[in-house]
């Protein structure tokens, strides 16, 4: 255990290339959400002075940036991902030290980033243009995306190194400069990924890091009439403030926010497959993905069955350190998410429904000193419960049971949120109906909810997602800005 602040490092928010202390001097300390008396780091209390510095450094930056070709900015990126691949376990460490993350979600997330980034960095080179034929003679008609300036991101704590990728490499290779303003629980992710790029060459000011709070140097940062764009990762709640405050100036805002995702399982289902994508989509990552399901509709008939299987999944997890290999289930992101997640499983209680796994935080040797939950499973589940509409974000499911298929849809697009969906059946008439009907960004067949993959878009409807979304083509559209020239060249 380390809590004495000399044997502690501490660390620097990174502005126009260089490593430097908070304006003011504060810092706050981040704590091991395995081990909460292990104060892990201490990280700049970031002011309004310096969150101005890193947008200066920004705006200085951006018109050599931009006047660099789309390949020569590649060339910088891929410097900086061939430096991921060799530090994929130096980085998985940091995550699990501060998320809580199994060290082999960790990696996977850093893979899943390196992989997103790749696609962006091709789909930059690719798509920035195109020439369409004039109605007139003699006239040459084209349209291409430029830059748009300095951008911010906002970055979360459950995905803290493949979300800043997922946003900043599309940002970056349209030629924009960046401010990167990691989540106050994981920041020392957020500037390792920076530190990547630092080391990488890339030319100071382009990618600039600052910590804090989401109150402190996230406000100053969207306070920035220089910022052009935002794109922000979060909560619903967050999201709509970020928007509210954008709209003012027509600042463009691409928002990535909650989610309480369905699982449909029909009788035709292949119920062992079905149990275990239920199983993994609820609970790894400690149930700390947006994508993840939280509410699973099952057929009446099989729903006994079907249960029970998920039930022998949840109690065969391991909770524990994710820097222990044997880990199977982590704890989740510190004390006041812990708090969050224990005051919804005890509004589930007390509004009744039945408790059939897990429901308290987790004791036992090397447990008592962490943010750690059981896997929790509800049934008996009301459509109009608070577990049953609200975005928990913890390892905590749901079960509901529907007499067909009409009823289960309606159970499943029954909340605010869209963001994911999935549907286990053999049917195919069924699941294309569901795939139609399924209120929902992202939709699954014999699939989990949280699968994504890089080349597709990423992003929800109704209040889980506004704007572009990320991923895919649009990350660049979101990041650019149309222009359309016509040149006559002769009579």
């Amino acid at each position: 255990m380390s809590t004495n602040p000399e044997s502690v490092q501490t660390h620097r928010n990174y502005i126009g290339g260089e490593w430097r202390d908070a304006s003011d001097g504060s810092f706050d300390a981040h704590h091991n959400p395995a081990r909460i008396s292990e104060v892990t780091g201490h990280y700049p209390r970031s002011t309004n002075d310096d969150v101005r510095a890193a947008v200066d450094a920004a705006e200085a930056a951006y018109p050599a940036w931009r006047e660099l070709t789309v390949y020569a900015r590649a060339e910088y990126l891929k410097r900086a991902l061939a430096l991921m691949g060799e530090r994929i376990e130096r980085v998985a460490r940091i995550i699990t030290l501060e998320n809580g993350k199994t060290l082999a979600e960790s990696r996977g997330e850093v893979v899943a980033a390196i992989k997103e980034m790749e696609h962006q960095i091709h789909q930059g080179t690719r798509d920035l243009g195109e020439i369409a034929p004039s109605a007139l003679a003699g006239v040459l008609a084209y349209q291409y995306r430029r830059p748009l300036g300095v951008c911010a991101v906002i970055a979360p704590w459950n995905f803290p190194f493949n979300v800043p990728g997922r946003k900043c490499t599309p940002a970056l290779i349209a030629g924009n400069t960046v401010v990167l303003k990691p989540s106050s629980l994981t920041p020392n992710v957020g500037l390792e990924f920076t530190r990547l790029f630092a080391d990488a060459g890339l030319p100071p000011g382009v990618l600039n890091c600052v910590t804090g709070s989401g109150s402190g140097a996230g406000e100053s940062l969207l306070g920035d009439a220089r910022i052009k764009a935002v794109s922000f990762t979060g909560s619903t709640k967050v999201g709509i403030h970020i928007n509210q405050l954008a709209a003012g100036r027509l600042v463009r805002t691409q928002l990535e926010l909650g989610g309480k995702n369905p699982m449909v399982v029909l009788e035709d289902a292949d119920l062992g497959e079905a149990a275990a994508a239920c199983a993994t989509a609820a609970f790894a990552c400690a149930g700390q993905w947006c994508t993840s399901t939280s509410r699973v509709i099952v057929a009446k008939k099989i729903a006994g069955e079907f249960v029970e299987a998920v039930l022998a999944k949840a109690r065969a997890l391991k909770l524990g350190s994710g820097l222990d290999p044997a880990t199977t289930l982590g704890p989740v992101c510190g004390t006041q998410q812990m708090k969050n997640v224990l005051d919804f499983i005890e509004q589930g209680r007390r509004e009744g429904a039945r408790l059939l796994a897990g429901g308290r935080r987790a004791a036992g040797e090397g447990l008592g000193d962490g943010c750690f939950i059981e896997p929790t499973v509800f049934g008996e589940v009301d459509p109009g419960m608070t577990i049953a509409q609200e975005e928990i974000f913890g390892p905590v499911l749901s079960v509901f049971t529907a007499g067909d298929f009409d009823e289960a849809v309606a159970i499943a697009n029954g909340v605010r949120f869209g963001l994911a969906s999935s549907i286990y059946t053999r049917n195919l008439e069924q699941a294309m109906k569901f795939v139609e009907k399924t209120e929902a960004g992202l939709t699954h067949v014999n699939m989990m909810s949280a699968y994504k993959e890089p080349q597709l878009s990423f992003g929800g409807i109704k209040e889980s997602g506004s704007g572009i979304p990320e991923g895919g083509r649009t990350g660049i559209e979101f990041f650019t800005e149309h222009k359309v020239a016509y040149l006559k060249y002769r009579s």
